[in-house]
């Protein structure tokens, strides 16, 4: 006889599925091993680097201790597998290539990825000005491809909201979409 949905047996919870049912582990309460707390380390970095910060954040919420969690984080930096400093050139650079991510936005994902300011700013450094407007530039004219300019303010207001979202600064953001509109125009 199959449970029914939500039900627990033998401190497991089943739920239903396109498939039938399923059986998800019961949530730790009293942690782990150091070995499994390593183990949860290595498959989250497997997806992608992580801030030690982050890692820290899952193991606590999976209930393991904080002598373990210290020891083996620390025993993951010792042979590299966690370098923050590492982990937010990459952040900011992949950000700011792919996702068009400016300095005050990518600021602000990296404190919340627990990065301290100084190693956040080092990492912030590899963006210079000219990169952040020739990157803001190319998101306008994106923007601008195959599209009317009939209502020049509404087109401005909407790309410089764009803009400001993505942390770009407000007069840089005007000044790049203003000359784009105004190319666009033409």
């Amino acid at each position: 006889m199959r449970p029914d949905d939500g039900e627990t047996v033998d401190g497991a919870t089943y739920e239903g599925g396109p498939r039938g049912r399923s059986r998800r582990s019961a949530p730790r309460t009293e942690g782990g091993t150091a070995a499994q707390a390593k183990e949860v380390c290595l498959r989250l970095l497997t997806d992608r680097a992580r801030s030690r910060s982050e890692l820290e954040t899952k193991l606590v919420a999976q209930g393991f201790e904080a002598e373990i969690i210290s020891g083996v984080l620390d025993r993951l930096q010792e042979i590299g597998l966690i370098d923050d400093a590492d982990f937010a050139h990459q952040w900011v650079h992949s950000r700011h290539t792919y996702s068009g991510k400016g300095k005050r936005a990518l600021a602000v994902e990296l404190r919340l990825k627990g990065i301290d300011q100084e190693t956040a700013s080092e990492a912030l450094s590899q963006i210079d000005p000219d990169d952040e407007r020739e990157r803001a530039v190319e998101l306008v004219r994106k923007k601008l491809r195959n599209k009317p300019i009939d209502d020049r303010d509404k087109i401005t207001r909407r790309l410089v909201a764009m803009l400001a979202r993505k942390g770009y600064s407000a007069s840089m953001s005007y000044e790049v979409v203003k000359a784009e509109v105004t190319a666009a125009a033409e």
